[in-house]
């Protein structure tokens, strides 16, 4: 787990998974779905959606509302995204295709790119090469870290436009390991907006479990969620043809609006 032994660090995961959930509606799910055939469903997922099935049922989560939309006893989630990133998601129909998507992205042949909103001024392009493993230091058991012996991971950082402090970065992976543009993005020392975990201090993502979100949340971190967003996933070196792309979404977009950054179509 981690090196901290208190109580809060045993008991916060209990907590949360007894959370409350988000709830999908199911002519919600039919306004995010991208595109639809006989063996992929792509969705463009709000921040605020859990992935993976839940104990709160079927509509708790992207995976479970997909079966009901479906019918499928069984969909495949190819391309996951963590609960407060959001944008396109993968789902395959069928077992075939989801294996061979996930050769796909394990042979590099397939990509990914997000928008984040990122702290301070990124002056330019960088490439971070940094390997990545469990922060055993963290009081969050689930935060990601920067270290020798990590997995290597590589992200491209690239500015689209800067302004009162804040950045608006393409950030494109080469790797897909657990949260690894939030941790490159704090290694660099842009933590991304709303980031609860890699922001200012992973204390605030434990008073947020503790109680909810509060006028001093909103004050450290400027968004009640992370803001980052997958953009775009390209198939094509997959040898499927296809290109899916989410816009910017509404929360990101009015940030960028407030504070004079420029806001992709």
């Amino acid at each position: 787990m981690t090196g901290y032994e208190g109580p809060r660090a045993s008991a916060w995961p209990r907590r949360l998974a007894q959370g409350p959930s988000r709830m999908i509606v199911q002519a919600e799910l039919t306004g995010w779905i991208l595109h639809e055939d006989e063996r992929l469903i792509v969705v463009n997922k709000p921040g605020d959606v859990v992935c993976h099935p839940s104990k709160h049922g079927p509509w708790s989560s992207l995976v479970g509302a997909v079966r009901e939309h479906t019918g499928l006893p069984t969909v495949h989630l190819v391309f996951r995204l963590d609960r407060e990133t959001s944008g396109v998601v993968v789902l395959a129909k069928d077992a075939r295709m989801a294996s061979r998507l996930q050769k796909a992205m394990q042979e590099r042949r397939v990509g990914k790119a997000y928008l984040a909103i990122l702290t301070g001024d990124l002056p330019g392009a960088v490439a971070v090469d940094q390997p990545l493993g469990q922060d055993t230091a963290s009081v969050v058991f689930m935060k990601s870290a920067v270290c020798a012996d990590g997995q290597p991971s590589r992200s491209h950082f690239e500015p689209l436009g800067r302004a009162g402090g804040f950045t608006l970065a393409r950030v494109v992976t080469e790797t897909g390991r657990k949260h690894q543009i939030r941790a490159h993005a704090q290694w660099l020392g842009h933590a991304i907006v709303g980031d609860k975990i890699y922001g200012p201090d992973p204390q605030l993502y434990l008073d947020f479990i503790d109680r909810g979100w509060t006028p001093e949340l909103e004050a450290r971190l400027r968004l009640p969620r992370q803001a980052l967003h997958c953009s775009r996933i390209d198939l094509t070196p997959a040898g499927l043809g296809h290109i899916f792309e989410a816009p910017l979404p509404a929360d990101m977009a009015a940030f960028c609006a407030r504070h004079g950054l420029p806001v992709p179509p």
